[in-house]
């Protein structure tokens, strides 16, 4: 499924072939667009072009540009606009010290604003922020308290740097991306779009703004977002069909709109990858981890009524060499399930199959006993999850079992030394930006104490 969540085609640009662009962007797969108000009569535009066509949702805002014009009246039109149906956002608002069309008092004052009625009309916002991250961050944080969930709304047509991208994540919003992240001499804006957690990912149009190359210089139009996706799934390092599935799921969970993800999902498909998902049970609750609050990956909901069996593995499997590796993975600690891990395992490798496990490397504390000779021979790469350089940091963001505490960093070390002899690929990983963690010295212990790969991501990248 395909969403552009920005896009001005009530603009005069498109008054010729209006239409045509409509269907255009019906044909090339396009399941929702947001048509978005940057004043009080393009607001109502918006509305009746929602009205006309299904799959097409309104916002009702003012522009920073047009703030200068705001009069006694508009609060009261935008009251009106945001109880409409169809109208599922209040933006674009927000501040814009780049081209100051609106001197930047009253910017500040209507941004204020119009989040308040935001807030009262229990709606999300589509931000503008150009050249104003100081005030945008300031302002916001009177409004949006640190990690409330998801809802908060879009940073629209995202340009900012990692401090800002941070910001908005941690207040609940969401960056959208334009076609101008395809442009060649924005690698910084790139390597942004490439840390942006999964659910928290959009792309956009800004129609007929910003065209995606190898539209650009072109007037742009809402069919030409798929530029824009193609080019953020490259530099993730995903499959097309992976960045659409965490949109559709974002789309929904911010608007309502679409279907959410279907709980129960034991095997999903990321990239070439095939992820059996064993258990949601752990012996670790991760600060930074949404197991027990929003188990979802990618797009795909893996909470669990019950825990799947061998067979039901197996069968979902299917051939295991049209994938380029099965991963033993999920949201919980699958050497929890260690008979089944085995003996899935031992399937896929007599079906001529690659497999990984990814581990919080409990598993000897666990079953009180080395299990790293029993996984030689059905694991062929094992990626565990170091997350520090010490004991208390560990305890600290990773919070294992009380019983577990103290000692289990210096295990996990441990286990990751063991399966250097038993296993032919190993790495040690780690969650970035974690208080209390020397990355440096993580990556240090890994390459030179351990002799094994090392890898830093931020959570939920890549599932």
């Amino acid at each position: 499924m395909i969403i552009d969540t920005h896009a001005h085609i009530d603009q005069d640009a498109f008054d010729e072939d209006r239409d045509a662009v409509v269907e255009r962007a019906r044909s090339a797969g396009i399941q929702y667009m947001v048509n978005v108000g940057c004043d009080i009569e393009s607001s109502y535009r918006s509305v009746e072009l929602s009205e006309l066509y299904d799959f097409i949702f309104a916002t009702a805002g003012v522009h920073p540009h047009d703030v200068k014009s705001i009069d006694g009246d508009t609060y009261l039109h935008l009251r009106e606009l945001l109880a409409h149906p169809r109208v599922v956002a209040l933006g674009e608002t927000g501040l814009d010290y780049f081209k100051n069309y609106s001197p930047q008092d009253q910017q500040r004052e209507h941004f204020r604003k119009q989040i308040e009625l935001a807030l009262d009309c229990k709606k999300p916002i589509i931000i503008h922020c150009r050249d104003a991250k100081e005030d945008m961050i300031r302002i916001l944080r009177e409004y949006y308290p640190q990690n409330i969930d998801n809802r908060a709304g879009i940073f629209h047509c995202f340009s900012g740097d990692q401090e800002l991208a941070d910001a908005a994540l941690s207040m609940g919003f969401y960056l959208s991306f334009s076609g101008s992240v395809t442009f060649k001499k924005l690698e910084e804006l790139r390597q942004v779009a490439k840390n942006i957690p999964a659910d928290r990912l959009f792309a956009e149009t800004d129609c007929p703004y910003l065209a995606p190359v190898p539209k650009r210089g072109k007037r742009n139009e809402p069919a030409y977002v798929e530029h824009t996706i193609n080019l953020l799934a490259e530099i993730r390092g995903l499959k097309v069909q992976d960045v659409e599935r965490t949109m559709e799921l974002n789309f929904f969970d911010l608007f309502g709109i679409g279907e959410a993800a279907n709980p129960g999902t034991i095997t999903y498909k990321i990239r070439n990858s095939l992820y059996l998902n064993l258990t949601q049970r752990c012996t670790a609750n991760c600060v930074f981890c949404t197991r027990l609050t929003n188990p979802v990956v990618q797009g795909y909901n893996l909470a669990l009524d019950r825990e799947p069996t061998v067979n039901e593995l197996i069968e979902e499997i299917g051939d295991p060499t049209r994938y380029e590796e099965i991963v033993f993975c999920g949201f919980g600690e699958p050497t929890l399930r260690l008979d089944v891990l085995k003996q899935v395992a031992q399937v896929i490798k007599q079906k001529g199959g690659r497999t990984r496990l990814n581990t919080n490397g409990h598993g000897n504390v666990i079953h009180q006993r080395n299990i790293l000779p029993e996984l030689a021979g059905l694991i062929d790469e094992v990626s565990v999850s170091l997350n520090a350089d010490n004991s208390k940091a560990y305890d600290d963001i990773v919070q294992p079992l009380p019983n577990f505490r103290g000692n289990i960093y210096q295990e996990v070390v441990n286990f990751i030394e063991s399966a250097r002899q038993h296993i032919p690929e190993v790495q040690a990983s780690i969650v970035t930006h974690q208080p209390g963690v020397d990355e440096a010295k993580c990556e240090s212990i890994s390459e030179n104490k351990l002799d094994v790969k090392f890898r830093a991501r931020r959570y939920n990248i890549v599932g």
